[in-house]
């Protein structure tokens, strides 16, 4: 399901909101698990955990090792939010793992319980193994020996941004090895993917695409990613069709046998086929996002997008060969690769473009130009109409942003120094405190609560 549709269209979950992806969200694992597969989730979660029903374990993993916050020192997996709001962040399951807080480098762990999960199953079932790895988020950490070769980067920042990666390429080849070690090679899918674009001023690079993580430009929406498996009829090919995360759903339940329920309202499309056997995409637009309560842009009107269109709020679509922005578009330079200077990105804003200000629509054909540098949006009124309508039809269709404020009850202090689920246990106790009366009141609010949630 596109953010719309889930109520997390604004930013990400924070560690001190009351907030996860909402239960009545059914995921991947457990629609796997009804057909028959073991379940299983390595690294981070970053889904939200407030509440017990919000952990892993309750959405579908039969077991879960990683951390639940969106990063984290990768040897201690300590995480401050704010001054004195800190707290650990390693888990087995529901509890801490604090019997493996022995500084170990996290892709490595995590790749060392890949290894025992493997060795572990019989290979004979069907498993559902979903690794999200901590790296190359920041902190920019890695163990020292990955750096020898990255000494000639005089960029401190991209110097350890590749040692970091070529960490993470040889847990990834560790993970292979042990995939075929232990017998599940020749009956795999492997995919391998990323979340969004780089973040240059974290070692990462976007060039020559604009802009960066955190932004609608295709720096930081356009991501890169195979896979593999012996399923795959055509081999070796590259698809470069319309192909987004919401489809990753009905695609993998499809492979697997599983029954999508009829009416759930799916953003996605079945793509094995397009994968597989290089045919068209169903999909013919992508939904980036629309977000209601990023900064307005202080120029954007319903006049500048037609009458069709507040272009004061951020959001940005894809159809066919066009893209569509409107809003503040964030971050928007191209910043070329840093390899050679400490000066960081601020070197290079030579690249930086001025015309922009004060725009709140830009329209992109971004299969003649993908680095997004001819703005079309004066030229084809007519298509920004269209996909300005679009726009529109899906925002019909948006729930509600769920964005709490902070919660004072999440401090780490108040939960043995973790960083863990702090709703539930405050109600235990509010109601052993009320009368019996009190407590059928309680009731039927608790359970509204959970329909709204």
């Amino acid at each position: 399901r596109y953010q719309i549709h889930t109520g997390l269209q604004h930013s990400i979950i924070r560690p001190t909101q009351p907030n996860c992806l909402p239960l009545d969200n059914v995921t991947l694992p457990q629609k796997l698990k009804e057909v028959g597969y073991s379940t299983h989730m390595v690294g981070k979660w970053h889904l939200g955990f407030y509440r017990r029903e919000c952990m892993p374990t309750q959405r579908g993993f039969d077991t879960f090792f990683g951390s639940l916050l969106g990063s984290g020192d990768y040897y201690t997996h300590f995480k401050c939010d704010s001054p004195g709001i800190c707290g650990y962040d390693l888990y087995e399951n529901d509890n801490a793992a604090w019997d493996h807080d022995n500084g170990i480098y996290s892709t490595q762990m995590y790749t060392q319980k890949v290894q025992q999960i493997l060795a572990s199953h019989n290979p004979r079932k069907p498993i559902f193994l979903y690794i999200a790895y901590q790296a190359v988020h920041s902190p920019l950490q890695a163990p020292g020996r990955y750096f020898e070769h990255y000494r000639s980067i005089n960029n401190i920042n991209r110097r350890r941004y590749a040692a970091m990666l070529a960490c993470l390429d040889e847990a990834i080849h560790n993970v292979t090895l042990a995939l075929k070690k232990y017998g599940y090679y020749d009956n795999s899918i492997i995919i391998y993917s990323s979340d969004n674009g780089g973040q240059p001023m974290a070692g990462g690079s976007n060039w020559p695409l604009r802009g960066s993580k955190g932004t609608y430009w295709e720096g930081g929406i356009r991501a890169v990613g195979f896979v593999h498996s012996p399923l795959l009829k055509n081999k070796g090919s590259v698809c470069k069709e319309l192909v987004h995360i919401t489809d990753w759903f009905p695609t993998l339940i499809t492979l697997a046998e599983g029954q999508i329920d009829e009416d759930i309202q799916l953003d996605g499309y079945d793509i094995w086929e397009t994968i597989s056997e290089g045919r068209r995409s169903p999909r013919v637009d992508i939904l980036h996002n629309i977000d209601p309560i990023y900064t307005k842009a202080k120029n954007g009107s319903w006049a500048a997008g037609y009458g069709i269109w507040n272009t004061a709020i951020q959001s940005a679509i894809r159809v066919n060969h066009w893209k569509l922005l409107t809003g503040n578009p964030g971050y928007s330079d191209w910043v070329p690769p840093q390899a050679f200077s400490n000066a960081g990105p601020n070197r290079w804003h030579n690249e930086r473009v001025s015309w922009s200000a004060g725009k709140t629509v830009w329209l992109f054909n971004i299969t003649a130009d993908p680095y997004e540098r001819v703005d079309l949006s004066a030229r084809y009124p007519e298509v920004v109409k269209q996909l300005l309508r679009r726009l529109s039809q899906f925002n019909k269709t948006a729930v509600p942003v769920r964005y709490p404020p902070k919660d004072p009850r999440s401090n780490p202090k108040l939960n043995g120094g973790v960083w863990g689920p702090w709703f539930k246990e405050d109600e235990k106790k509010k109601k052993s405190d009320k009368s019996k009366g009190a407590n059928k009141q309680k009731k039927t609010k608790t359970k509204t609560k959970k329909k709204a949630n």
